[in-house]
C-alpha cells in the first residue's frame, strides 16, 4: 500500500508544480508554433525514465510462492506524435528487485526448497498513448504488448569460461553462469500526464500496470513512471 501512495504521490507532485504555469505557457506555445495546436505533431521523442516498481505476493494451488520486493528502475523511450493526441513509442524498463520463493517440488518426498536472490526483470513494450488535449499540459491514456525477459540469477549449470587476447590488456578470460530464466508475453495499460516545457524538453508521469503471461497464470506489476525527454 505505501508502495502505491508512492506513485500516486509522484504525480500529484507533476500536476501542484505544473498547473501554476500552465495556462500561460500554452499562450506562449500557440505564439511560436506553426499551428493553433502547438508542436508536438509529427515530431520524433526520446526520453529517460525513472521507474518504481510495486512488489508482489503470488502463490500456487501446489504450495508454491513468490515474494517480490518493491524497488527502483530505469529505461528509456523512443516515440513518434503521429499527431497533437496520437502517440506511437518503445518503452524498456529494467529493474532488479530481491525476491523470495518457495518452491514445492512434485515428488512429495523431497521437501519445499527456499531461493532467495535478485530477479532481473527486462520489460520492452510497443505502446500507443493518446493526449486528451492539444495543449502543453494534458492528461493521457496508454495502452502496448511486447515481452519481458525475466531471470531468476539462480544458476543452473557448470560455468562456462571464454578467454581473449587484448591488445592493450593482454590475455582476458570471462566465467558466465546460465541461470534459470524464460522471455514471456506481455502487456501494459496506464495513465498519466505530460507537461511540455518548451518546444523541445517535456516530461511526463505515469501509473501502469505490466500483465506478464507464464505458466500458472499471470504476474502483475504496478508501476509509478517518471520521463524526461527531448523533442525533435
Amino acid at each position: 500500500m505505501l508502495s502505491m501512495f508512492k506513485g500516486i504521490a509522484l504525480i500529484a507532485i507533476l500536476i501542484v508544480t505544473s498547473s501554476t504555469v500552465v495556462a500561460q505557457y500554452d499562450n506562449q506555445r500557440k505564439e511560436r508554433s506553426p499551428s493553433a495546436a502547438g508542436s508536438r505533431d509529427t515530431r520524433f521523442e526520446v526520453s529517460v525514465i525513472l521507474a518504481y516498481q510495486n512488489g508482489l505476493d503470488e502463490s500456487s494451488e501446489g504450495g508454491s510462492s513468490i515474494d517480490v520486493d518493491g524497488g527502483f528502475g530505469w529505461g528509456i523511450g523512443l516515440g513518434w506524435n503521429w499527431t497533437e493526441k496520437l502517440n506511437l513509442s518503445y518503452r524498456f524498463v529494467a529493474t532488479k528487485p530481491g525476491y523470495l520463493a518457495v518452491v514445492v517440488p512434485e515428488d512429495t518426498e523431497l521437501g519445499p526448497q527456499t531461493v532467495e536472490q535478485k530477479l532481473s526483470k527486462m520489460s520492452h513494450q510497443f505502446n500507443v498513448t493518446y493526449n486528451f488535449r492539444e495543449k502543453a499540459f494534458t492528461p493521457f491514456v496508454v495502452a502496448g504488448a511486447g515481452f519481458t525477459k525475466l531471470d531468476s540469477n539462480v544458476i543452473a549449470g557448470p560455468p562456462t569460461t571464454g578467454c581473449w587476447w587484448d591488445p592493450w590488456w593482454g590475455y582476458i578470460c570471462f566465467t558466465d553462469w546460465e541461470t534459470y530464466g524464460d522471455t514471456k508475453f506481455s502487456y501494459n495499460l496506464g495513465v498519466g500526464v505530460r507537461w511540455d516545457i518548451n518546444n523541445a524538453i517535456f516530461t511526463k508521469a505515469a501509473y501502469s500496470r505490466e500483465f506478464i503471461s507464464v505458466k500458472n497464470g499471470t504476474l502483475n506489476f504496478d508501476m509509478a513512471i517518471l520521463e524526461f525527454g527531448l523533442m525533435f
